[in-house]
Protein backbone atom coordinates (compact mmCIF):
# COMPACT_ATOMS: atom_id res chain seq x y z
CA UNK A 1 0.00 0.00 0.00
CA UNK A 2 1.30 3.42 -0.86
CA UNK A 3 -1.50 5.20 0.99
CA UNK A 4 -1.97 4.37 4.62
CA UNK A 5 -3.70 5.58 7.77
CA UNK A 6 -3.14 5.11 11.46
CA UNK A 7 -6.33 3.42 12.63
CA UNK A 8 -7.89 4.30 15.95
CA UNK A 9 -9.28 1.88 18.53
CA UNK A 10 -13.02 2.49 19.04
CA UNK A 11 -15.83 0.82 20.90
CA UNK A 12 -15.94 -1.11 24.20
CA UNK A 13 -13.97 -4.21 25.09
CA UNK A 14 -15.65 -7.52 24.33
CA UNK A 15 -18.58 -8.29 26.62
CA UNK A 16 -19.00 -4.72 27.85
CA UNK A 17 -21.71 -2.20 27.08
CA UNK A 18 -20.91 0.79 24.85
CA UNK A 19 -20.93 4.11 26.70
CA UNK A 20 -20.25 7.70 25.71
CA UNK A 21 -16.63 7.25 26.73
CA UNK A 22 -14.29 5.81 24.12
CA UNK A 23 -10.64 5.64 23.15
CA UNK A 24 -9.62 8.75 21.24
CA UNK A 25 -6.42 10.35 19.98
CA UNK A 26 -4.59 12.60 22.42
CA UNK A 27 -5.32 15.61 20.23
CA UNK A 28 -1.81 16.51 19.19
CA UNK A 29 -3.09 18.29 16.07
CA UNK A 30 -4.88 21.63 15.99
CA UNK A 31 -8.36 21.22 17.46
CA UNK A 32 -11.55 22.28 15.71
CA UNK A 33 -13.80 21.69 18.69
CA UNK A 34 -14.10 19.67 21.88
CA UNK A 35 -13.58 16.30 20.14
CA UNK A 36 -12.68 17.22 16.56
CA UNK A 37 -9.37 18.13 14.93
CA UNK A 38 -8.77 20.51 12.06
CA UNK A 39 -8.20 18.27 9.07
CA UNK A 40 -5.77 19.28 6.39
CA UNK A 41 -2.39 18.74 4.81
CA UNK A 42 0.73 18.69 6.97
CA UNK A 43 3.10 21.32 5.55
CA UNK A 44 6.66 20.45 4.58
CA UNK A 45 8.15 20.62 1.09
CA UNK A 46 5.41 20.33 -1.54
CA UNK A 47 3.02 17.81 0.03
CA UNK A 48 0.42 16.10 -2.17
CA UNK A 49 1.35 18.20 -5.19
CA UNK A 50 -0.63 17.60 -8.40
CA UNK A 51 1.00 17.37 -11.83
CA UNK A 52 0.10 16.10 -15.30
CA UNK A 53 0.64 12.41 -15.99
CA UNK A 54 -1.12 12.28 -19.37
CA UNK A 55 -4.01 13.82 -21.34
CA UNK A 56 -6.57 12.61 -18.80
CA UNK A 57 -4.31 11.57 -15.95
CA UNK A 58 -3.02 13.45 -12.92
CA UNK A 59 -0.30 12.44 -10.46
CA UNK A 60 -0.51 13.25 -6.75
CA UNK A 61 2.84 13.38 -4.99
CA UNK A 62 3.80 12.17 -1.57
CA UNK A 63 2.75 13.88 1.61
CA UNK A 64 0.93 13.64 4.89
CA UNK A 65 -2.49 14.82 6.00
CA UNK A 66 -5.12 14.43 8.66
CA UNK A 67 -8.67 13.42 7.65
CA UNK A 68 -11.43 14.12 10.15
CA UNK A 69 -14.30 11.67 10.33
CA UNK A 70 -17.39 12.05 12.45
CA UNK A 71 -17.04 12.98 16.10
CA UNK A 72 -17.33 9.33 16.98
CA UNK A 73 -14.62 8.37 14.50
CA UNK A 74 -12.06 11.00 15.34
CA UNK A 75 -9.27 12.00 12.97
CA UNK A 76 -7.12 9.73 10.80
CA UNK A 77 -3.43 10.52 10.21
CA UNK A 78 -2.77 9.61 6.55
CA UNK A 79 0.46 9.28 4.57
CA UNK A 80 0.92 8.96 0.80
CA UNK A 81 4.34 7.35 0.57
CA UNK A 82 4.58 7.00 -3.22
CA UNK A 83 3.04 9.08 -6.04
CA UNK A 84 -0.49 8.07 -7.06
CA UNK A 85 -1.68 8.37 -10.68
CA UNK A 86 -5.41 8.92 -11.23
CA UNK A 87 -7.51 8.90 -14.40
CA UNK A 88 -10.15 11.59 -14.84
CA UNK A 89 -13.27 10.55 -16.73
CA UNK A 90 -13.99 11.94 -20.20
CA UNK A 91 -15.82 15.23 -20.43
CA UNK A 92 -19.55 15.52 -20.97
CA UNK A 93 -20.58 16.05 -24.57
CA UNK A 94 -22.35 19.35 -23.78
CA UNK A 95 -21.26 20.88 -20.51
CA UNK A 96 -18.04 21.23 -18.49
CA UNK A 97 -17.78 19.88 -14.96
CA UNK A 98 -15.49 20.17 -11.95
CA UNK A 99 -14.01 17.06 -10.38
CA UNK A 100 -12.22 16.98 -7.04
CA UNK A 101 -9.23 14.91 -6.02
CA UNK A 102 -9.57 13.79 -2.43
CA UNK A 103 -8.05 11.72 0.31
CA UNK A 104 -10.79 9.39 1.50
CA UNK A 105 -10.88 7.11 4.53
CA UNK A 106 -13.06 3.98 4.57
CA UNK A 107 -13.82 2.58 8.01
CA UNK A 108 -16.12 -0.42 8.20
CA UNK A 109 -17.05 0.41 11.78
CA UNK A 110 -18.70 3.65 10.72
CA UNK A 111 -19.68 3.44 7.04
CA UNK A 112 -21.43 0.98 4.77
CA UNK A 113 -18.63 0.54 2.21
CA UNK A 114 -17.63 -2.78 3.72
CA UNK A 115 -13.90 -2.16 3.86
CA UNK A 116 -11.17 -0.57 5.87
CA UNK A 117 -8.89 1.45 3.63
CA UNK A 118 -7.64 4.89 2.65
CA UNK A 119 -7.30 6.09 -0.94
CA UNK A 120 -6.61 9.01 -3.23
CA UNK A 121 -9.70 9.31 -5.42
CA UNK A 122 -11.44 11.45 -8.03
CA UNK A 123 -14.92 12.63 -7.07
CA UNK A 124 -16.75 13.60 -10.24
CA UNK A 125 -18.89 16.72 -10.36
CA UNK A 126 -22.08 17.36 -12.31
CA UNK A 127 -21.84 18.70 -15.89
CA UNK A 128 -23.47 22.14 -15.92
CA UNK A 129 -23.25 25.40 -17.87
CA UNK A 130 -21.63 26.90 -14.75
CA UNK A 131 -20.18 23.89 -12.89
CA UNK A 132 -19.41 23.82 -9.18
CA UNK A 133 -17.22 21.61 -7.04
CA UNK A 134 -18.89 18.37 -5.99
CA UNK A 135 -20.01 17.59 -2.46
CA UNK A 136 -17.61 15.17 -0.83
CA UNK A 137 -18.32 11.79 0.68
CA UNK A 138 -17.82 11.36 4.45
CA UNK A 139 -14.29 11.26 5.84
CA UNK A 140 -12.77 13.01 2.82
CA UNK A 141 -10.29 15.84 2.41
CA UNK A 142 -10.34 17.86 -0.80
CA UNK A 143 -6.85 18.35 -2.26
CA UNK A 144 -7.35 19.65 -5.80
CA UNK A 145 -10.19 20.47 -8.18
CA UNK A 146 -10.01 19.88 -11.93
CA UNK A 147 -12.09 21.68 -14.54
CA UNK A 148 -13.00 19.11 -17.20
CA UNK A 149 -14.05 20.81 -20.48
CA UNK A 150 -16.99 19.51 -22.46
CA UNK A 151 -15.85 16.79 -24.86
CA UNK A 152 -12.44 16.37 -23.24
CA UNK A 153 -10.81 12.98 -23.80
CA UNK A 154 -7.43 11.49 -24.58
CA UNK A 155 -8.43 11.47 -28.25
CA UNK A 156 -9.23 15.19 -28.33
CA UNK A 157 -6.06 16.30 -26.55
CA UNK A 158 -7.28 15.84 -23.01
CA UNK A 159 -7.15 18.42 -20.22
CA UNK A 160 -4.95 21.48 -20.19
CA UNK A 161 -3.46 20.75 -16.77
CA UNK A 162 -1.68 24.10 -16.56
CA UNK A 163 -5.03 25.89 -16.27
CA UNK A 164 -7.42 23.16 -15.14
CA UNK A 165 -5.99 22.52 -11.68
CA UNK A 166 -7.18 24.54 -8.68
CA UNK A 167 -5.26 24.09 -5.43
CA UNK A 168 -7.68 23.20 -2.63
CA UNK A 169 -5.14 22.00 -0.09
CA UNK A 170 -5.89 23.41 3.32
CA UNK A 171 -3.27 23.04 6.00
CA UNK A 172 -3.21 22.00 9.60
CA UNK A 173 -0.59 22.00 12.32
CA UNK A 174 0.12 20.60 15.74
CA UNK A 175 -1.75 21.93 18.76
CA UNK A 176 -0.39 25.38 19.55
CA UNK A 177 1.22 25.69 16.12
CA UNK A 178 0.52 28.33 13.49
CA UNK A 179 -1.89 27.23 10.74
CA UNK A 180 -0.08 27.89 7.42
CA UNK A 181 -1.63 29.82 4.58
CA UNK A 182 -3.69 27.70 2.22
CA UNK A 183 -7.10 27.22 0.64
CA UNK A 184 -9.92 27.45 3.16
CA UNK A 185 -7.96 29.58 5.60
CA UNK A 186 -11.05 31.59 6.55
CA UNK A 187 -12.14 29.38 9.44
CA UNK A 188 -13.39 30.03 12.94
CA UNK A 189 -10.75 29.65 15.61
CA UNK A 190 -11.07 26.74 18.01
CA UNK A 191 -9.47 28.24 21.11
CA UNK A 192 -8.39 31.56 22.52
CA UNK A 193 -4.84 32.29 21.42
CA UNK A 194 -4.82 30.18 18.25
CA UNK A 195 -2.66 31.61 15.45
CA UNK A 196 -2.88 31.54 11.67
CA UNK A 197 -0.65 32.93 8.91
CA UNK A 198 -2.72 34.65 6.22
CA UNK A 199 0.27 35.08 3.93
CA UNK A 200 0.66 38.76 4.79
CA UNK A 201 0.02 39.04 8.52
CA UNK A 202 -0.07 36.81 11.59
CA UNK A 203 -3.49 36.66 13.22
CA UNK A 204 -4.57 35.56 16.71
CA UNK A 205 -8.03 34.23 17.59
CA UNK A 206 -9.73 36.30 20.28
CA UNK A 207 -12.13 33.91 21.96
CA UNK A 208 -13.90 36.69 23.86
CA UNK A 209 -14.87 38.67 20.77
CA UNK A 210 -14.93 35.56 18.52
CA UNK A 211 -12.81 37.07 15.76
CA UNK A 212 -9.34 36.96 14.24
CA UNK A 213 -7.15 39.93 15.12
CA UNK A 214 -3.84 41.01 13.64
CA UNK A 215 -1.11 39.99 16.03
CA UNK A 216 1.14 42.82 17.12
CA UNK A 217 3.99 41.65 19.30
CA UNK A 218 4.85 43.86 22.27
CA UNK A 219 7.60 46.23 21.31
CA UNK A 220 10.66 46.86 23.40
CA UNK A 221 10.86 50.49 24.46
CA UNK A 222 14.24 52.13 25.10
CA UNK A 223 14.82 55.50 26.71
CA UNK A 224 17.78 57.75 27.48
CA UNK A 225 18.35 61.10 29.14
CA UNK A 226 22.10 61.48 28.74
CA UNK A 227 24.68 62.08 26.04
CA UNK A 228 23.61 65.41 24.52
CA UNK A 229 26.29 68.10 24.35
CA UNK A 230 25.90 71.84 23.79
CA UNK A 231 27.58 73.93 21.11
CA UNK A 232 29.29 77.25 21.83
CA UNK A 233 26.81 79.85 23.07
CA UNK A 234 24.40 77.26 24.55
CA UNK A 235 24.05 74.98 27.57
CA UNK A 236 22.09 71.72 27.75
CA UNK A 237 19.28 71.91 30.31
CA UNK A 238 17.81 68.48 29.63
CA UNK A 239 17.64 65.78 26.97
CA UNK A 240 15.28 62.80 26.67
CA UNK A 241 14.64 60.30 23.89
CA UNK A 242 12.40 57.26 23.47
CA UNK A 243 12.39 54.66 20.70
CA UNK A 244 10.45 51.53 19.76
CA UNK A 245 10.23 49.53 16.56
CA UNK A 246 12.66 51.75 14.67
CA UNK A 247 10.88 55.00 15.53
CA UNK A 248 12.40 57.60 17.86
CA UNK A 249 11.19 60.80 19.50
CA UNK A 250 13.45 63.22 21.29
CA UNK A 251 13.15 66.43 23.29
CA UNK A 252 16.09 68.76 23.90
CA UNK A 253 16.12 71.85 26.12
CA UNK A 254 19.01 74.28 25.66
CA UNK A 255 19.69 77.64 27.30
CA UNK A 256 21.16 80.49 25.29
CA UNK A 257 24.37 81.67 26.93
CA UNK A 258 25.72 83.77 24.06
CA UNK A 259 24.62 86.98 22.36
CA UNK A 260 21.00 87.60 21.40
CA UNK A 261 19.91 86.03 18.11
CA UNK A 262 17.60 88.28 16.10
CA UNK A 263 15.48 87.17 13.15
CA UNK A 264 14.46 89.25 10.15
CA UNK A 265 10.88 90.28 9.54
CA UNK A 266 10.61 87.19 7.32
CA UNK A 267 11.80 84.92 10.12
CA UNK A 268 15.29 84.24 8.79
CA UNK A 269 18.29 83.80 11.07
CA UNK A 270 21.84 82.74 10.42
CA UNK A 271 21.95 78.98 10.93
CA UNK A 272 23.18 78.32 14.47
CA UNK A 273 24.47 74.95 15.63
CA UNK A 274 23.21 74.58 19.17
CA UNK A 275 23.83 70.96 20.24
CA UNK A 276 24.69 67.37 19.29
CA UNK A 277 22.60 64.38 20.35
CA UNK A 278 24.29 61.03 21.17
CA UNK A 279 25.06 58.23 18.75
CA UNK A 280 22.41 55.52 18.57
CA UNK A 281 19.66 58.12 18.90
CA UNK A 282 20.14 59.95 15.63
CA UNK A 283 17.91 59.85 12.51
CA UNK A 284 18.99 57.99 9.39
CA UNK A 285 18.67 61.22 7.42
CA UNK A 286 18.28 64.92 8.18
CA UNK A 287 14.91 65.56 9.79
CA UNK A 288 13.01 68.68 10.91
CA UNK A 289 12.44 69.69 14.52
CA UNK A 290 10.22 72.34 16.07
CA UNK A 291 11.53 74.87 18.57
CA UNK A 292 9.98 77.30 21.06
CA UNK A 293 11.14 79.46 24.00
CA UNK A 294 7.75 80.78 25.16
CA UNK A 295 8.25 84.08 23.36
CA UNK A 296 8.75 82.89 19.81
CA UNK A 297 9.08 79.70 17.85
CA UNK A 298 10.93 78.36 14.86
CA UNK A 299 12.44 75.40 13.13
CA UNK A 300 15.62 73.36 13.39
CA UNK A 301 17.23 70.33 11.75
CA UNK A 302 18.72 67.16 13.23
CA UNK A 303 21.25 65.37 11.02
CA UNK A 304 22.42 61.76 10.91
CA UNK A 305 25.58 63.00 12.63
CA UNK A 306 23.45 64.26 15.53
CA UNK A 307 23.97 67.95 14.82
CA UNK A 308 21.06 70.17 15.91
CA UNK A 309 20.86 73.48 14.04
CA UNK A 310 18.42 76.37 14.61
CA UNK A 311 17.39 77.75 11.19
CA UNK A 312 14.28 79.94 11.54
CA UNK A 313 12.54 82.01 14.21
CA UNK A 314 9.44 84.16 14.60
CA UNK A 315 9.58 87.18 12.31
CA UNK A 316 11.30 90.07 14.07
CA UNK A 317 11.76 87.91 17.18
CA UNK A 318 14.78 87.25 19.33
CA UNK A 319 16.40 84.44 21.28
CA UNK A 320 17.88 86.30 24.19
CA UNK A 321 20.59 85.21 26.59
CA UNK A 322 19.37 82.99 29.46
CA UNK A 323 16.19 81.96 27.63
CA UNK A 324 15.56 78.22 27.28
CA UNK A 325 14.63 76.83 23.86
CA UNK A 326 12.75 73.52 23.72
CA UNK A 327 13.23 71.40 20.56
CA UNK A 328 11.27 68.25 19.65
CA UNK A 329 11.52 65.83 16.74
CA UNK A 330 10.21 62.40 15.68
CA UNK A 331 12.00 60.26 13.08
CA UNK A 332 12.91 56.81 11.78
CA UNK A 333 16.27 55.44 12.77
Amino acid sequence: MTVRAAWLLTGPPAGQTRTDTRLAPLGAMAPAGELGSRDGVVAGGAPLMASSAGPMQVRIGIGRAQVQGTTAQGAYPVAVTAPETLTVGDGNAQYPRIDSIVLRVYDGLFDSEGKTAVAVEVVAGEPQPSPVEPALPPSSLRLWSVTVPAGASAGTGGINWATALADRRRYTSGYGGIIPRGYGLNFTGAYDGQYRDTGSVLERWNGQSAQWETYRPPREVETTSTGASAASGFAVVSFSARRSGGHCSMTLEIRRTGATITSTAAGNITDVVCATIPGGWRPVDTTEAIACDGYGDGGATVTSAGTVTLRTWSGGGTIQSDRTVRLSACYVQ
